[in-house]
């Protein structure tokens, strides 16, 4: 049996050091020249590195865990489509863990740290205390995703979700709608709360409340309930829903119902996925900027790879209000968003 080629090959043949052989194929720096030599010598002989080898030797797997709860808001499965592609360019690739019906992340971040990744990303998800001190005792440093966390003890990147609930209510506010509801995300999410909380906090400011809220769980379903009992129970002129996952079930309850959006109801949502600027919902909404979110949560978890005893960081992302269809514009109009950095390419 012919022998397999080894890097002390691949080194004679492109010209170079073994050493140079390996920095090309570990993503350490190495000039673009010797980076070709090293490819086109490795493609002719049929080399390719051994992964676990080397992970035995640097104590990196070069993977990273990314646990997520759901994948039926359309936010996540771009955000870790992304993630995958930024990791990807730093060395590293993802292993995806889907988190369990309870929210118990226990039994998944021991998976993670029995795969001996080198770090871990919660997307839609919340790492309490107690795992939070495991993964740190195993040396696996956590970025949480779209998450924040109470205590500032673990790193957090999410958008600006108080200044984005406060824009939506300020935007109502300013189209003349006088009986505004709300659908909130999940009050067990920290992104929930601070949409809401924002949105509560510009209505108080302007001298009025609310006239319904219903925690929408982050779910269609539920969601679009909420939205036929709100106007069976309070004839909203407008209400603000907490994702557009959510929100594209309550415009359907109301269409079903007879109504006209936005002439009877007008509806916003937060999260701009694709579906929002479909004309079939022409949805106003919160973008979150996914491509910085991700470029930001990669940077953070890159950082707390190489220096381990660094702090906590907190990062919030601002995101624009897109303006669509699905609600009343304020007289002489708005300031539209540009077009979306955010592109789908």
């Amino acid at each position: 049996m012919t022998a397999k080629p080894t890097s002390v090959d691949v080194a004679a043949r492109a010209g170079v050091s073994q050493s140079a052989v390996s920095r090309v194929f570990s993503g350490a720096s190495a000039s673009p020249e010797t980076a070709r030599k090293v490819r086109e010598a490795a493609a002719a002989l049929g080399y390719r590195p051994n992964v676990l080898a080397r992970s035995l030797i640097t104590g990196r797997s070069r993977i990273v865990g990314v646990v997520v709860a759901y994948m039926h808001n359309q936010f996540y499965p771009e955000a870790i489509e992304r993630l995958s592609q930024a990791l990807g360019r730093r060395g590293h690739h993802i292993l995806l863990f889907m988190a369990g019906n309870d929210g118990d992340l226990t039994d998944v971040i021991e998976r993670m740290i029995d795969h001996q990744v080198d770090g871990i990303v919660a997307a839609s998800v919340a790492v309490d205390a107690a795992l939070a001190r495991r993964c740190a005792a195993a040396g696996i440093p956590v970025v949480l995703f779209n998450r924040g966390a109470d205590g500032g003890g673990l790193t957090q990147v999410t958008s600006a979700n108080r200044s984005g609930g406060r824009a939506v209510a300020e935007f109502l506010l300013a189209g003349g709608h006088s009986r505004i509801a709300q659908i909130t995300g999940w009050g067990g999410a920290s992104t929930g709360r601070d949409r809401a909380e924002g949105f509560r906090s510009a209505l108080r400011a302007a001298g009025t409340e609310p006239v319904g809220e219903i925690d929408g769980m982050f779910s269609r379903d539920v969601a679009a309930e909420a939205a036929r009992r709100l106007w069976a129970e309070a004839r909203p002129d407008a209400i603000f829903v907490g994702n557009d996952h959510m929100a594209f079930g309550v415009i359907d309850a109301l269409r079903g119902l007879g109504l006209d959006v936005p002439g009877d109801v007008g509806v916003v949502g937060y999260d701009d996925v694709a579906p929002a600027s479909w004309r079939a919902y022409d949805l106003t909404t919160v973008r979150q900027p996914a491509r910085r979110m991700v470029e930001a949560a990669v940077d953070a978890l890159m950082a707390l790879i190489e220096e381990p005893g660094r702090g906590a960081m907190q990062i919030e992302i601002e995101g624009p209000l897109v303006v669509r269809g699905s609600a009343r514009l304020p007289p002489g109009g708005v300031r539209t968003a540009p077009p979306a950095e955010e592109a789908r390419t």
